[in-house]
């Protein structure tokens, strides 16, 4: 089985030459040119970081799937490989996982045919594939190791994540049974042979009729389920995406080889984030990487040669209640290129004040009191532009007693605000946010939340004001640096 990345490096290496526009990320991994949806083989190996991704090199639409690959010494800092995988004998590269093994870096995927009209998802066979490299970086196709779903009728078989624990291999793989998702569950001495051990996890009503993109795994002294439930219903503030994307926390009975879980939980209330894929820090942290788009969103970059991009790394904790927080992993420190001093501003009074600094490239720490406040918004106005008039609010509603994100006039083609209820029994508001050309990440009150949404201002729009309206709040601190381009060579 081929594996002919060369048409689609020399694509990609062309089309990378002729693109400029100014919604590409600082700091985010996105293809140079095309196509990018999910992570796929998020891991440590060697002594590197590599994060690979569902990639069309020939189009900024959604097409052929390849892997795109970036590697990384410290999770920050990424550089564009070569196209790791493309579409063979075993058709479109489809979504999956990187393993160590032994000396050698091995990925396992989903190999995916029509079997009728392209886009008709009734008609498709899925296979689980291998490949892999003793350099990391070239990759040969060892072939097919699981040829067929469970059940003769079963199409959608897609996206396994492997492990290694009690020196087995395991891998979950999603599955649509009838109307419910499932998680099937395999077992392996090599990689090469499986043994299927039953369905680990299905759906409850309401929670979809498909499971893409799971990932198992241990935190603390549970076990954690991930995955992307495609067809869940909007229930109030919640699942306002086209799909979701959230977590389990249960346990695993090894003998019957079933995850137990009482709910299912948005990891990000923003209206970008999906497909979640975890992996170990050299040291042993768990980190997650999504990609930081969803589908059917409007994507104006497509226009202009380029669309995708993954969200930054996140460092995962789970508390006694089996909440999952999440926090920009700390690496992400070596961004900061020069701190500007916002000492001056301790006191909002029905007002928006401008900082005068000017960026599309920012970290914001700040801690806002509740303690007297008496305004019932604040927060920051990001991209703030005067033609036209652009802004997107980030902050922190009395009122609703919800932290916000409003895209209203966030640019281009984008428009809505998402929200999430949040702990304020400290009396105090914290947000954090990392803001690049063409999104925003908000970790709220140091990982209780987070909100990632992508915005199109433009060019121009680079003003950082704050805000607050119908009456006053106290901002016990202020930080706000300017980041690094690490793209900008």
């Amino acid at each position: 089985m081929k594996n002919n990345t060369s048409k689609a490096n020399e694509t990609l290496a062309l089309s990378a030459t002729n693109l400029r526009c100014h919604h590409r990320p600082g700091f985010h991994i996105a293809a140079p040119a095309g196509w990018v949806n999910d992570p796929n083989g998020l891991c440590f190996h060697n002594g590197v970081y590599h994060a690979f991704y569902q990639h069309h090199p020939y189009s900024s639409d959604w097409g052929p799937m390849h892997w795109g690959h970036a590697t990384s010494k410290d999770m920050v800092h990424w550089r564009h490989q070569p196209i790791a995988l493309a579409p063979g004998d075993e058709g479109t590269c489809f979504s999956g996982s990187a393993v160590t093994d032994g000396d050698l870096l091995a990925l396992l995927y989903t190999g995916h045919n029509w079997l009728g009209e392209e886009g008709d998802d009734t008609k498709m066979k899925q296979i689980q594939c291998l490949a892999t490299s003793s350099d990391g970086i070239h990759f040969d196709k060892q072939g097919v190791v699981i040829g067929d779903a469970p059940k003769s009728d079963m199409v959608h078989f897609r996206d396994p994540k492997v492990w290694k624990e009690d020196d087995i291999w395991h891998m979950v793989v999603g599955m649509k049974d009838g109307d419910f998702g499932q998680i099937g569950y395999y077992q392996s001495d090599d990689l090469r042979e499986w043994k299927y051990r039953g369905v680990m996890a299905e759906a409850t009503p309401g929670i979809g009729y498909m499971w893409e993109c799971p990932d198992f795994f241990a935190l603390e002294d549970k076990r954690v389920l991930i995955c992307s439930p495609m067809g869940m219903e909007a229930d109030g503030y919640n699942n306002l995406n086209f799909h979701q994307n959230g977590y389990m926390v249960g346990d695993l009975d090894k003998n019957s080889c079933r995850f137990t879980f009482d709910q299912f939980v948005e990891l990000d209330y923003g209206h970008d984030f999906y497909a979640c894929q975890t992996f170990d820090a050299e040291d042993g942290r768990k980190v997650a990487i999504a990609w930081m788009d969803m589908w059917h969103s409007e994507m104006p970059t497509k226009a202009r040669g380029w669309c995708g991009a993954l969200t930054l790394p996140r460092e995962l904790k789970l508390d006694e209640n089996g909440k999952i927080w999440q926090t920009p992993i700390k690496e992400l420190t070596s961004l900061r290129v020069k701190q500007f001093d916002t000492s001056a501003i301790t006191y909002l009074d029905s007002e928006i004040r401008d900082t005068e600094i000017q960026s599309d490239l920012l970290e914001v720490k700040a801690c806002f009191s509740l303690a007297g406040a008496s305004a019932e918004r604040f927060g920051f106005m990001l991209r703030v532009g005067d033609a036209p008039f652009e802004r997107t609010l980030v902050g922190y509603d009395r009122m609703a007693k919800r932290a916000f994100l409003d895209r209203t006039l966030s640019g281009e083609a984008v428009t809505g605000v998402r929200s999430v209820d949040i702990d304020t029994s400290s009396n105090t508001v914290e947000l954090h946010l990392f803001l690049d050309r063409s999104s925003v990440e908000t970790f709220l009150n140091r990982g209780e939340q987070v909100i990632t949404s992508r915005i199109y201002p433009s060019e121009h729009s680079l003003g950082f004001k704050l805000f607050a309206e119908n009456g006053a709040v106290e901002l016990q601190s202020l930080e706000v640096w300017q980041l690094e381009d690490i793209w900008n060579q």
